[in-house]
C-alpha cells in the first residue's frame, strides 16, 4: 500500500495536535499550513456542517493538489432551536472568540433550568481528493451546558460543556479521555479504521 499524503484544513492547534494523535501510526503524512509558503482562503459559507466541511476540503485539495481533510463541528443546544451550530465558532460576533461566544450562551441560557440544557457536540469530517472525490463522516457527542465554565484544556466551549454520563467539563479531561468520548474523537478512529484498510482507495494510489 503506497503512502498516502493529507492536507489539514485548519489552522486550530488544538485541531492539529487532537487529528496527529489520532491519525499516528499510519501510512499517512499530515501536512500542515506549517508546510505551505501561501494558503488560500476557505470560506465557511454553508447552511450545514457537511457544506462546511467539504467546502474547505475540496478548496484546499484544489489548490494543494493533495489531499484535504476538513472538519466542520459546532455545539447544538436544545433548548436554543440546534443553536448556535455552525455559527458556533463566531456565535458572539467575532471568529474564535470563545470568552464571547461561552458568556453569549450563559445569557440566553439563563433562564433554562439544569434539566432542560441537553445539547451536543457534532462533527462532520470531509476528505476530498484534488480531482473531488469524497469521503465524509458524521459523529456526535451528547450532553449538557453548564451553568459555569471549568477546566483549563481544551478550546472553545469545552469548559461548559459535560458530557453525558459524567460530571466532569471536556476541559477538565485529559486529552487521552476527551478523544475517547468526543465528537472528533469518534469520527477520527472510524476513518483510521478506514484508513487502516486502505480506504478510501483513491486515496492511496
Amino acid at each position: 500500500m503506497n503512502r498516502a499524503r493529507i492536507v489539514l484544513a485548519t489552522l486550530n492547534r488544538g485541531k492539529v495536535l487532537e487529528i496527529e494523535r489520532l491519525l499516528s501510526g499510519l501510512a499517512v503524512e499530515l501536512l500542515t499550513r506549517e508546510d505551505f509558503e501561501t494558503w488560500p482562503d476557505m470560506e465557511e459559507t454553508g447552511a450545514t456542517f457537511e457544506e462546511n466541511a467539504r467546502q474547505k476540503a475540496c478548496t484546499l485539495a484544489d489548490w494543494s493538489r493533495v489531499a484535504a481533510l476538513a472538519d466542520d463541528s459546532g455545539l447544538e443546544v436544545d433548548a436554543l432551536g440546534g443553536r448556535p451550530g455552525v455559527r458556533s465558532s463566531r456565535y458572539a460576533g467575532e471568529e474564535g472568540d470563545s470568552q464571547a461566544n461561552m458568556a453569549l450562551l450563559f445569557d440566553e441560557l439563563k433562564e433554562i433550568p439544569d434539566d432542560k440544557r441537553q445539547a451536543r457536540f457534532v462533527c462532520v469530517i470531509s476528505l476530498c481528493s484534488p480531482d473531488g472525490k469524497r469521503l465524509e463522516i458524521r459523529e456526535t457527542c451528547e450532553g449538557r451546558i453548564t451553568t459555569e465554565q471549568r477546566g483549563a484544556s481544551g478550546f472553545g466551549y469545552d469548559p461548559v460543556f459535560v458530557p453525558e454520563g459524567m460530571d466532569r467539563t471536556m476541559a477538565q479531561l485529559s486529552l487521552e479521555e476527551k478523544n475517547a468520548i468526543s465528537h472528533r474523537g469518534k469520527a477520527l478512529r472510524r476513518l483510521r479504521s478506514l484508513l487502516e484498510k486502505g480506504e478510501p482507495a483513491w486515496l492511496f494510489v
